[in-house]
């Protein structure tokens, strides 16, 4: 396949594009240094500037659109929220332009966005595809990104879009989450009780790549998935296994009030959480490599 990818520096992205490399597939990355892109990924893909780069003859058979700004960051003042929500909507935007002027449409389109959708929720509310958005930032930033992206619907594109939770592997969120417990400064954020929901990078690439196919005997996948491990666990229950696998005491809980105070509603991201279960990708008889908290900590400690 032709797969044009935005997002293909990031922590998903990089791991991504070597994968469809290994597997014998053509990879271009949309990114704002080339240059740099293409030191980062190496000599077998192509990198470009612009969308408008890319000849209306160049046949491009898939999207995954991964691009946006760090959520985790800069205080979400107004200035800030705008940045995150021009990341991600501009360039889908962009994306659906391109496609207007392009001689040949792409089969599908995979779309990253993330449980955020569901706003925070009470640790005992299971949420599912079904449920509805919730209140807050990410609430909004994830509506808007995925209304954003489903105009692609009606040019006949196939979209999967993947509500990505706590992404586990080497980089990302993870070496920031463990960094405390390494030190031996490890403890529950808030309350603990808040419901981590986290997939493993490795489950996360495999969900990208069956998304892209297009299978003869079964239908492909398409629309809405919860991209989460079926073992969503409590914050504690997080910080103390790592703490096992780590040999390092967990004894220091952090108070939500302070985080807070300095984050502001960006807080939410550690002392809020939803029990997010991937009700699709069961449904479906998607395997996961790493189904369970231990085995996929285990993998990256």
């Amino acid at each position: 396949m032709q797969v044009l990818i935005t997002g293909g520096t990031g922590f998903i992205g990089q791991a991504l594009v070597q994968r469809l490399i290994a597997a014998g597939h053509a990879v271009t990355v949309c990114s704002r240094n080339p240059t740099q892109a293409a030191r980062q990924l190496g000599a077998g893909v192509r990198c470009v500037s612009t969308l408008n780069a890319i000849a209306a003859t160049d046949r491009i058979d898939a999207i995954v659109n991964l691009a946006g700004a760090r959520v985790v960051g800069p205080p979400w003042t107004a200035a800030r929220r705008q940045v995150l929500l021009n990341s991600r909507i501009g360039t889908t935007q962009a994306l659906l332009q391109w496609l207007q002027q392009t001689g040949q449409r792409p089969s599908v389109w995979v779309q990253a966005s993330a449980i955020g959708f569901y706003g925070v929720r009470p640790p005992e509310e299971i949420l599912t595809e079904t449920s509805t958005p919730g209140q807050g930032f990410m609430s909004e930033l994830c509506v808007r990104w995925e209304q954003a992206a489903a105009q692609a619907t009606a040019q006949g594109i196939r979209q999967v879009v993947l509500r990505l939770g706590v992404v586990l592997g080497p980089g990302g969120a993870l070496p920031p989450l463990l960094l405390p417990i390494r030190l031996g400064l490890g403890g529950r954020m808030g309350s603990g009780q808040q419901v981590m929901s986290w997939i493993h990078r490795d489950d996360v690439l495999t969900l990208i790549t069956t998304a892209l196919q297009s299978p003869q005997n079964s239908p492909p996948m398409q629309g809405i998935y919860n991209a989460t491990a079926p073992e969503p666990v409590p914050q504690a229950t997080f910080a103390a296994t790592a703490g096992q696998l780590l040999h390092r005491p967990v004894w220091l809980p952090v108070p939500a009030a302070p985080l807070r105070w300095a984050m502001g509603e960006m807080a939410q991201l550690f002392v809020d959480g939803q029990n997010v279960l991937p009700a699709r990708l069961q449904r479906e008889g998607f395997t996961f490599a790493h189904p369970t908290l231990r085995q996929a900590l285990r993998s990256l400690v």
